[in-house]
C-alpha cells in the first residue's frame, strides 16, 4: 500500500483479505489501438508483475474485439481500424507483454484475447445475455458519455462498456478470475463489469484502479515533443527510452520510483535520501532509467544506453557503443548527414549547428572547446581520416562539456 498503487477499490477490506489469503486469478486488459504499448501502460504492466511475484495468477487480455470498437473518448469519435490491422497489433502486443510475467509454475500467466468469445456470439445472443443486464440510465450517467451527448456519440462506442463487462464474466467462468484492475479512467467500465458478474449470478468479484499518472506541470505522462514514448524499440529507441526517464522532473521521480521500480522500500528510501543530498547527480533518475530500460529492453540495451550517455560527454569510450545505440543517441541530439567527402572539421562544426559561423568555429577551437570523438580539436582545417569514422560512418562533435551533435557519412 505504501507505493500508492490503489486509488479506488470496490471493497478495500475484501480486496485485502483476498490478496492476503492465497493465490487468486486476476486480469488486466490492453486494447490494441496502436502497434505498440507505450510508457502510459507501464503502470498496469508493472502492477501485473507485482501481483504475480506475490503469488497471484495473471490473465493478460489483449482486446481483439474491444480494439475494433474503442473506448469512448472525451473529445470525439474514434476512427475504426480495419480488423486485419487490429489483429496484427494484437499479435505484436501479446509478444511485447511476454517478458513482464512468467508462463510457468503454479501461478503461470495466460495471454487471452476477447475476440475468442465475442466473435462467435450472435447479435441476438449478445443483446439477450449481456445487454439485458445494463440499465441505460446508468450508462448515460458516465462522465465521458454525458459529455459527448451534445456533440454526439455512436452506439458503437456507447456499447463498449458491455463488451468489457462481458470480458470479466467470461474470464470468471472460464478461468476463475476474481479480480480486475486498470487505470482510474476505467473505473466506470470496471465497476460495471463487477455488477454484471453479480447480475449473472456469479461472483462475488473484486476490482481496483490505479491512479492516473501526470507530470508535475499537469501534462500527460508518457508524452514528449516527439509524441508517445513507445515500448517497441523500433518506435522509440532504447537510448531515447532511457533518456525519457533521465529527464524526469525532480518533482515526479519519487512517485515514478514507487510506481515503476521493483526496489524495496528500504532501497528507495535510501535512494531518495542520497538524491536529496546530491540533487545535481540525478541519482534517482539514473537508477529508474537503468532499471526500466533493462526491464523493457533487456540488460544489454540498458548497459548500452548508460554507456552512450557517458561516452557522448567524454566520460567513456565511444568505440563500445553499437551502431544502433550510437545512431539513436546522435539522432536525438541532431544528426547532420554528409554525402561524398567529409569537409574539414571546422566546417563540420558549423554545418552540424554547434557554432554559428566560421569565425566562431576558429575561436572555439583556439580556446580548446571543440572535440571530435572526444578528442580535442587543434586544427580546424584538418582533413578527417576514414579511420576516425565510428562504425565506418559516424562522427561525434562536441562543443564544451554538454553540447554535442552527430555526423553521418552517407554513400
Amino acid at each position: 500500500m505504501w507505493r500508492g498503487l490503489i486509488q479506488d477499490s470496490t471493497d478495500p477490506d475484501e480486496l485485502r483479505k483476498k490478496l492476503d489469503g492465497g493465490s487468486l486469478t486476476f486480469y488486466v486488459g490492453f486494447d490494441p489501438t496502436a502497434a505498440s504499448l507505450h510508457v502510459g501502460h507501464l503502470m498496469q504492466v508493472c502492477t501485473a508483475r507485482r501481483l504475480q511475484l506475490a503469488g497471484h495468477r495473471p490473465l493478460l487480455l489483449v482486446g481483439g474485439a474491444t480494439g475494433q470498437i474503442g473506448d469512448p473518448r472525451e473529445s470525439s469519435e474514434r476512427s475504426l481500424n480495419p480488423p486485419e490491422v487490429v489483429e496484427s497489433w494484437v499479435q505484436h502486443i501479446r509478444t511485447q507483454l511476454s517478458p513482464f510475467v512468467t508462463y510457468d509454475g503454479d501461478n503461470a500467466a495466460t495471454l487471452v484475447n476477447n475476440l475468442d468469445w465475442t466473435g462467435p456470439t450472435s447479435v441476438i445472443d449478445f443483446l439477450r445475455d449481456v445487454g439485458k443486464h445494463f440499465p441505460v440510465n446508468k450508462m448515460l450517467a458516465r462522465d465521458v458519455v454525458r459529455n459527448r451527448l451534445d456533440s454526439g456519440i455512436s452506439f458503437t462506442e456507447f456499447a463498449y462498456q458491455l463488451l468489457q463487462s462481458n470480458d470479466f464474466y467470461q474470464l470468471h467462468v472460464q478461468h476463475g478470475c476474481q479480480l480486475q484492475f486498470g487505470g482510474s479512467d476505467q473505473w466506470g467500465n470496471i465497476t460495471a463489469g463487477v455488477d454484471f458478474v453479480r447480475r449473472r449470478g456469479a461472483g462475488p468479484v473484486q476490482a481496483f484502479v490505479t491512479p492516473l499518472v501526470l507530470k508535475a506541470d499537469g501534462t500527460k505522462f508518457g508524452k514528449t515533443e516527439g509524441g508517445a514514448v513507445w515500448l517497441d524499440p523500433a518506435m522509440t529507441s532504447p537510448y531515447s527510452f532511457y533518456q525519457f526517464w533521465i529527464n524526469s522532473d525532480d518533482r515526479d521521480v519519487k512517485d515514478y520510483l514507487r510506481y515503476f521500480s521493483f526496489k524495496s522500500r528500504e532501497e528507495l528510501e535510501e535512494l531518495e535520501k542520497a538524491t536529496a543530498e546530491r540533487p545535481q547527480a540525478r541519482l534517482a533518475q539514473r537508477a529508474l532509467a537503468e532499471e526500466l530500460t533493462a526491464l523493457v529492453h533487456g540488460a544489454e540495451e540498458a548497459r548500452q544506453a548508460v554507456a552512450a550517455s557517458q561516452a557522448l560527454f567524454g566520460r567513456g569510450s565511444l568505440d563500445e557503443l553499437s551502431a544502433d545505440t550510437l545512431r539513436a543517441a546522435l539522432a536525438e541530439a541532431g544528426l547532420h548527414s554528409v554525402r561524398g567527402e567529409l569537409p574539414p572539421v571546422g566546417v563540420l562544426l558549423k554545418e552540424a549547428g554547434l557554432v554559428a559561423s566560421a569565425n566562431e568555429a576558429r575561436r572555439t577551437i583556439a580556446e580548446g572547446g571543440a572535440y571530435l570523438n572526444n578528442e580535442r580539436i587543434t586544427d580546424g582545417e584538418a582533413v578527417i581520416p576514414a579511420s576516425a569514422l565510428l562504425h565506418g560512418r559516424f562522427l561525434v562533435l562536441r562543443r564544451g562539456k554538454r553540447t554535442f551533435a552527430g555526423v553521418e557519412l552517407l554513400p
